[in-house]
């Protein structure tokens, strides 16, 4: 592999390149080869050519060769009338379609790099450096841009309360950068002096999944539990989130499904909007806390994070089973296990008042239930 990549670049560094080398090129990586020709002939950059190498990947078990051709074949009839960056995002977004099953498992290295690290320096101040998955870094942005917007030429408002606070923003002597750095300190005081036993939920910073229907279809498996499943099954789907370019895997739609809800927008071939269907909401603020009373926190197993840390879970397929927000099929789990429980598929059944959690068979090939009592103190 690391030979052929040498021959790749190779025969791509240059408009100019050695007829023998990208003749020795096509021999050794053929899928490639109209990549070494278009460079050849003029008709596409070098930067252009790395962007759709890089963006298409390599050949792997999922995707053959025959597949990154035919993605190929499509793409530079596209590339000449894009530039650099859209010409990457549009080889992503074709590999990402060859490679769904692929998704969560770079969605889970990106979570897994995720670090904060908050240090004192010599002269006293403290520095923040930190990392985030896609998901909680555009939750981050969202949470500034709708801090600081009107400095940065965010919308303008009707409502004359919140014109009013625009202009305050856009008059602050602070400067913008100064602004967000207040406010992260007092949404870390809010939080200090939160309810605990409160869960929340509803309001907060809009950041947007787009998914497709496919991605809504219920019924699905949730995962395979034998190899014949494995190779049968039908190819997962994915969402974006609104903004950033990277795919979120079947399995964080379903966990986002769970805490917020959604709203239909159906367009046409054309991407025209042809209609807005109603907002369709889980569990109500009242649900959420009658919750937060009822599990005392995270139900997990060993776990000790309090309701305000915890998330709404609807136990059953929320689409499948019609939407319906009983409060019996909603449980309360934090963050880390609410992601634990979709991405490897583990599940919670209810007999009665009483949870059970029940692991896949790659965890435990019996599948044998594990109580789920209530962390709520007893009174």
């Amino acid at each position: 592999a690391e030979a052929a990549e040498k021959l790749v670049e190779a025969a791509v560094e240059s408009p100019d390149a050695d007829p023998a080398a990208v003749a020795e090129f096509v021999a050794k990586v053929p899928w490639q080869a109209p990549i070494a020709r278009a460079v050849t002939d003029g008709s596409l950059s070098v930067d252009a050519a790395e962007s759709i190498r890089s963006g298409l990947g390599q050949i792997d078990a999922a995707v053959t060769a025959e597949k990154l051709g035919t993605a190929l074949e499509a793409l530079l009839v596209e590339a000449a009338s894009l530039n650099v960056d859209q010409v990457f995002k549009l080889a992503r977004r074709l590999r990402d379609q060859l490679d769904e099953a692929g998704i969560a498992a770079r969605e889970k290295q990106a979570h897994d790099d995720r670090f904060l690290r908050v240090y004192r320096l010599g002269n006293g101040k403290v520095r923040l450096h930190g990392l985030f998955a896609p998901e909680d870094g555009e939750f981050v942005l969202s949470t500034f841009d709708s801090i600081t917007s009107p400095r940065r030429g965010g919308v303008r408002f009707v409502d004359k309360e919140k014109a009013a606070w625009a202009k305050r923003v856009q008059d602050d002597p602070r400067s913008t950068e100064q602004i967000a750095a207040d406010a992260l300190v007092q949404l870390l005081k809010i939080a200090g002096e939160a309810d605990q036993g409160r869960v929340f939920g509803g309001r907060r910073p809009s950041v947007r999944v787009i998914v497709t229907e496919k991605a809504l279809k219920p019924g699905q498996p949730a995962a395979p539990e034998t190899a014949e499943a494995t190779e049968t099954r039908e190819a997962a789907a994915h969402g974006q989130i609104e903004g950033n370019p990277v795919p979120i895997s079947q399995e964080t739609i379903d966990r986002l499904l769970c805490d917020t809800g959604t709203r239909g927008i159906q367009v046409d071939d054309t991407g025209q909007i042809i209609n807005v269907g109603r907002d369709q909401r889980l569990f109500t603020e009242a649900q959420r806390a009658a919750m937060g009373v009822r599990d005392g926190g995270c139900r997990w197993v060993d776990c000790d994070r309090s309701p305000a840390w915890s998330e709404a879970h609807h136990i059953n397929e929320w689409l499948a089973d019609n939407g319906y927000t009983d409060l019996a099929d909603g449980i309360l789990l934090c963050h880390p296990h609410h992601l634990l429980l979709h991405n490897q598929h583990w599940t919670i059944i209810r007999t009665g008042n009483d949870y059970w959690l029940k692991p896949p068979v790659d965890v435990d090939p019996e599948q044998t239930l594990i109580a789920l009592p209530s962390k709520r103190a007893t009174l």
